[in-house]
């Protein structure tokens, strides 16, 4: 259990760093970290809905893209 928490937290990092260099944030370290573990579960859940199976890696590419998803979502929000 503590295991997987550490990943999830270590694949959010990642995730939410690529994102922020994706999309030319200009949010701290710790913002997109946050973004990239909320991004992974946005993108485990639209995942989910389609019904798609990943592995470790899709699963990164996939919280990358729910990140890059809810910065470009707040950037149209708080504009």
């Amino acid at each position: 259990m503590l295991t997987n928490l550490i990943v999830t937290i270590l694949v959010g990092a990642l995730a939410g760093w690529v994102a922020g260099k994706i999309m030319k944030s200009d949010g701290s370290l710790i913002r997109n970290i946050i973004l990239g573990i909320l991004g992974g579960l946005l993108g485990g859940w639209i995942a989910s809905i389609l019904n798609v199976s990943y592995g470790l890696v899709v699963g990164i590419i996939i919280a990358i893209a729910g990140a890059c998803l809810l910065i470009w979502l707040a950037r149209k929000l708080f504009k």
